[in-house]
Formats: structure tokens, C-alpha cells, sequence
């Protein structure tokens, strides 16, 4: 995991503003529990907390490599996981290596190829490289976006960190909100890579490196994106294919030096996850043990209520599934009074809106597995690539010029205030999202108009709605110092299945592909059970404290985003969902089955961190 700052100034002596920056390094704490480190020029400052799990001895950064020109300095959170095959390489080429850590391989591969060395890198990772020799910042970060970086850029100067928290603790930033940017507030699947909700502040967007120096202003540069091509393979080498790839991907994102866990609910991307992994670690002398983990929630019993997109209760499936693997498993039941005591330490975990209960049944599970392991993999992801979610197989829904996972659910950004629908037009804004990521997608000629579609379902699933996914797992899991790991985001796995037709993905049903490549190592119950995503606590007390809550907030004309909403709409459309009544469990009318209650997460969080974080709204 670990977390990084930084600051470059060309205008001022950073030496004199190390106290400042020392309370930025401080912010990466839960990140990088296990030991801190800095270091400062006069233009640049680079910092660092780290969360030990593989040459712990060794591994401490900032890393500074010392040249006759000047120093270069690098810091990196995340994983690289062809470190090794890297550090052969250089070793070779007649580099000298003083420690395992995966920074060191980073700033000599820097060294030796320059900016495109980032290319040669397979892995979950945020780096920062200052090259004192040309006095010039050089970021970068994952092709998927697993490991987050953000940055604000002003006159003669640039703030950049693992999380929000890092950059608001310079004085140099001020939260404001973007009016603008309401409609991602609202629906974050809608956000586009690099969006934010502050002025000024930006995630640097997957696959992209950014280069600033005193003659240069912020320049950014995609170096990898998905390439189409046609697939020539059979389905049972394509399988074969999946199979060996996840295969490897799995052993290698298992190097640690550290206790390893697994999420495991019992379905089919978690269970081939875990599947693997008590393979490689029976492989290891001596064999090694596999914990792993689910939640369920203490109203299952009396409320849970099937629905399109959560069929079945999660922990027996799970316990069934770690039976059979084998594994140490462990399940944590969660109570809707315990969700709502962590929400506060949720929202300090992101710094910017976040999902109410889905944050904290997470960061409770990740709290319960931090005691056991400090490593984790999980099963993210599988559904965006191999296509897993109810609307992949819904005609109706694909033929449609939109996003295809909204469906007919209402927005709760058409009931925004006329004062704010002068800066934004939630509509027209949604209908130029969606067209802007179409124009993104990499066609292929001749393509089956069917096949062609999908690929651009696939890419609209790439985009918003996986980042919603990492984010949340990432920040839940950072608060807590567990480093979770992500096989399938693994980019070689991605470009692969990327050109696997839809027809070949889906044979023999949802995700078949995968299934097929997964079967001699599941149990049956797995390979049987319906699509069913991450938990969530049912329970009519929780949905009406929801609708309570936003009522409260859009009422009350002190409340500082009152006005940006039309109160009266709001309360009419409360009233046509059937929210109104104390009495009745809110209707299941959403995509999927879910409850509307729960879009008013959005509302009610949006509330809490304008209060928390004193942001301006004017």
C-alpha cells in the first residue's frame, strides 16, 4: 500500500516550509503505518509512509540516487510485480542493486530508459520521480488505476499525494466545489478519468505520466490503451489461455513478505481467486496457509429480500467455497448500528463523497482481515472484463444510446435547484459523458454491428463504473494499513479478454469463459451460483433513516447544500417512490432491485463532507 506527497515550487525554498510538508507527509499515515521518510531541495519536496511487505529491512524511501548532475529521487506506493524480472535485466546491463525494494528497481529503470520505462512495468502503482538534473517532476500511475495519485497545480508550483488529505494539508489549497461537477457527485459511475468535484484538484488518470518542470506547465501523457484486434483462438484455447494467465498473475501478485489473505464470497470471481492462490502457496516450501474472509449482516435472517443483482446471502456460499479450497475462513457479521458508528472514519478515509453503508461494511471487513494478514487479494473486476452484471444480457437495455447500467432509474440530479441548473444541465451533461467515452473506444473494422456494441458496453464499463470499484476498495483498505491486491486488473489479462467476442465471453452463460477456465478447481456450488454482488444490509429502519436524513438535510435552509436542490420536487418525488410511508419497506424499483432509498446515500454524504471538510459551495 504505503501513501506519497510532494511538492515542487519553482518560486520559493521548500527548506524553509518543512514543517508544512511535514504535516503532509503525516496525512499518509494509515496508508504507511510502518515507518516514514522525507526529503527536500530547494525547489522540490518528496515524502513518504510506508507500509512494509516485502524487503522489510530495505525498503525505506524516499530513494536517492546520487549523479554528478544532481540527484534523482523517487517515491512509490503500490506493487510492482516484475520487479524481479527488471532487476535481472539492469543487473545485466551492469546496474548494482543495494536493496529488494521495488522502488529501487523504479528510479534505475528510470535511469536507464527514461520516461518509457513505465511501459516495461506490470503492476498496481503511484510514483513520483524528481530528476534533479533537469529540475523536473515526473509522475505516473497504473494503467487501470488501481493505486490512486492526485494533484493540484498552481502559479509556479504543484501538490501532489496518494489522497486528497496530503494536498489539502498545504496552504496553497483552498476546497471549493465545482458546480459543475454535481452530476458525478450524484451518480460517480458517470465521473471520467482524472474528475474530481474540487476546483483544481485532479487524479491523474490511469495509464498516464505527467511532466512538469519550471519551463514546462503540467503535461500529461497516456502511454498504454487498448488495442483491437480480431481473436482467432478457439473456445477451449481461449479458456486454456484465461486459465494459464490467471495462473500467473495470481503467484505473482502472492509475493509478500508478509501474512496473505483473500476476500472470498463464494462466487466465481473471488472463489477462482482464491482457487489459485491455495495453488501457488501449496507449491511454496513449506506449503502455506490461505485466510479468507466475507461479510454478512446481522438482518440477513429477517430481511433480506432476493433481487436481480443479489440473489443469495453471500456467507454460505463463502463457507462452502473455503470447505472445499481448503482455506482458513473467517466471517464477519456486521450490524446496521455498527455501520453507521464507522461512517465518520469512512468519509476520513476518502476525503471526497463516498457510499454510506457499502464504505463501511468494507472498511469493517478490511479491519477484521488486518488482524490476520497484511497482504489480500480479491476478485474485483472480473464482471467489468468478462461481463458479469445483469445488463450485459438485457437487449433492451444495450440497444439504447446510454448508459446501459442506468437503465429507467430516476436521477437525483433532475431535482437539482434552477440556481444550479444555470452552470449544469444534468441531462445534456450525462448524454456528453456517454458520448465522449464512445468516441474513446478502439473499433474494429468489419466488425459484427452486435459484437461492436458490446466492445462499446465494455469500454463504458472500463471507465466509470470500474473506478467506483477500486476506489473503494483501495481507501477502505488504506485506512486500515492492508495492501489489497487486484489479479484481474492485471493489464496483459485485460488486453486478452478485450478481444475475446462477447459471443465466446458469455458461451454457456454468464461469464461462462471464465467458468470454463476455472472449472476443475471449484467446487460445484460456485460454478452453479447466480451472479450476486458485494453485500449490502437490508433492513426497512436503515431505508427510512435514509430518507429521514435527506429530508432533514433539503429542509433545512441552514444546511449548506439545501439550495442546491429543488426541495418541493424532491419531496414530490419522495412521496411518488413511496418513500413517505413510516410504516412500509421501500419498493425495489431500481436496476438490479435495488431500493431508492439507497441514491439518497449520495445526497446525504455530499452534506457530510461539506460540513467535514469546510468546502466552499459559492
Amino acid at each position: 500500500m504505503s501513501g506519497l506527497v510532494g511538492w515542487i515550487d519553482f518560486r520559493r525554498d521548500l527548506t524553509t516550509q518543512r514543517e508544512v510538508f511535514a504535516s503532509m507527509v503525516s496525512t499518509m499515515q494509515a496508508r504507511g503505518p510502518d515507518a516514514s521518510g522525507s526529503w527536500c531541495s530547494r525547489h522540490a519536496a518528496l515524502g513518504h509512509r510506508r507500509l512494509a511487505v516485502t524487503d522489510v529491512a530495505g525498503g525505506g524511501q524516499p530513494r536517492v540516487i546520487e549523479t554528478k548532475e544532481g540527484p534523482v529521487v523517487a517515491v512509490h506506493a503500490g506493487k510492482i510485480y516484475d520487479a524481479p524480472e527488471l532487476r535481472r535485466e539492469l543487473e545485466a546491463l551492469g546496474g548494482a542493486f543495494e536493496t529488494r525494494a521495488d522502488v529501487e528497481v523504479l528510479l534505475r529503470a528510470f535511469l536507464h530508459w527514461g520516461d518509457r520505462f513505465v511501459e516495461r512495468l506490470d503492476g498496481m502503482f503511484a510514483f513520483a520521480i524528481w530528476d534533479g538534473r533537469a529540475q523536473r517532476l515526473l509522475l505516473g500511475r497504473d494503467r487501470l488505476g488501481v493505486k490512486p495519485l492526485y494533484t493540484f497545480a498552481y502559479p509556479g508550483g504543484l501538490v501532489f499525494a496518494s489522497e486528497p488529505k496530503g494536498i489539502m494539508a498545504n496552504p496553497s489549497f483552498e476546497a471549493r466545489l465545482d458546480l459543475a461537477a454535481l452530476p458525478i457527485l450524484l451518480q460517480p459511475r458517470l465521473a471520467r478519468a482524472g474528475e474530481t468535484p474540487l476546483v483544481g484538484l485532479r487524479e491523474l488518470p490511469p495509464a498516464h505520466l505527467l511532466s512538469y518542470s519550471r519551463e514546462q506547465e503540467p503535461a500529461y501523457e497516456r502511454y498504454w490503451r487498448l488495442t483491437s484486434r480480431p481473436h482467432t483462438e478457439s473456445f477451449e484455447d481461449t479458456a486454456r489461455h484465461v486459465r494459464a494467465l490467471l495462473e500467473e498473475i495470481v503467484t505473482r501478485e502472492l509475493v509478500a513478505d508478509v501474512p496473505r489473505g483473500a476476500m472470498l464470497s463464494g462466487g466465481i470471481d473471488s472463489t477462482s481467486v482464491a482457487a489459485l492462490a491455495m495453488k501457488a502457496l501449496g507449491a511454496e516450501h513449506p506449503p502455506r496457509a490461505l485466510e479468507t474472509f466475507c461479510v454478512q449482516f446481522e438482518s440477513d435472517p429477517d430481511h433480506f429480500v432476493a433481487s436481480e443483482l443479489r440473489p443469495e446471502v453471500d456467507a454460505p456460499y463463502a463457507a462452502s467455497a473455503a470447505a472445499f479450497l481448503g482455506t482458513q475462513h473467517h466471517t464477519l457479521t456486521a450490524s446496521a448500528h455498527g455501520l453507521h458508528d464507522v461512517l465518520p472514519a469512512t468519509r476520513r478515509a476518502r476525503d471526497l463523497p463516498g457510499w454510506g453503508q457499502f464504505d463501511a461494511s468494507m472498511y469493517l471487513l478490511f479491519s477484521h482481515m488486518r488482524e490476520h494478514c497484511k497482504v489480500a487479494l480479491t476478485g474485483e473486476a472480473a464482471d467489468e472484463i468478462f461481463g458479469g452484471y445483469p445488463y450485459f444480457f438485457k437487449p433492451e437495455l444495450l440497444a439504447r444510446d446510454q448508459f446501459p447500467w442506468l437503465g429507467d432509474a430516476p436521477r437525483l440530479s433532475d431535482h437539482l435547484s434552477p440556481e444550479v441548473r444555470r452552470h449544469v444541465d444534468p441531462r445534456e451533461d450525462e448524454r456528453a459523458r456517454y458520448a465522449a467515452l464512445l468516441a474513446e473506444v478502439p473499433r474494429l473494422a468489419g466488425e459484427d454491428p452486435a459484437e461492436a456494441r458490446m466492445r462499446e458496453v465494455f469500454y463504458l464499463g472500463l471507465s466509470g463504473p470500474l473506478a467506483v470499484i477500486l476506489d473503494r476498495k483501495d481507501r477502505m483498505s488504506a485506512s486500515q494499513g492492508l495492501e489489497v491486491r487486484v489479479p484481474f486488473c492485471d493489464h496483459r489479462l485485460v488486453e486478452y479478454v478485450w478481444n475475446v467476442p462477447w459471443s465466446m465471453k458469455a458461451q454457456g452463460g454468464v461469464k461462462g469463459l471464465l467458468k470454463a477456465a476455472m472449472a476443475d478447481l471449484l467446487p460445484a456450488s460456485t460454478l452453479a451460483r447466480k451472479k450476486s454482488a458485494y453485500p449490502h444490509v437490508q433492513s426497512p429502519e436503515h431505508d427510512r433513516g435514509l430518507v429521514r436524513e435527506a429530508r432533514r438535510i433539503v429542509a433545512d435552509r441552514r444546511s449548506p447544500i439545501a439550495w442546491l436542490f429543488d426541495g418541493a420536487g424532491l419531496e414530490r418525488w419522495l412521496a411518488e417512490l413511496g418513500l413517505d410511508s413510516p410504516a412500509a419497506a421501500t419498493p425495489r424499483t431500481f436496476p438490479g432491485g435495488a431500493s431508492p432509498a439507497y441514491m439518497l446515500i449520495h445526497l446525504i454524504e455530499l452534506s457530510q463532507w461539506i460540513e467535514d471538510y469546510r468546502v466552499s459551495v459559492r
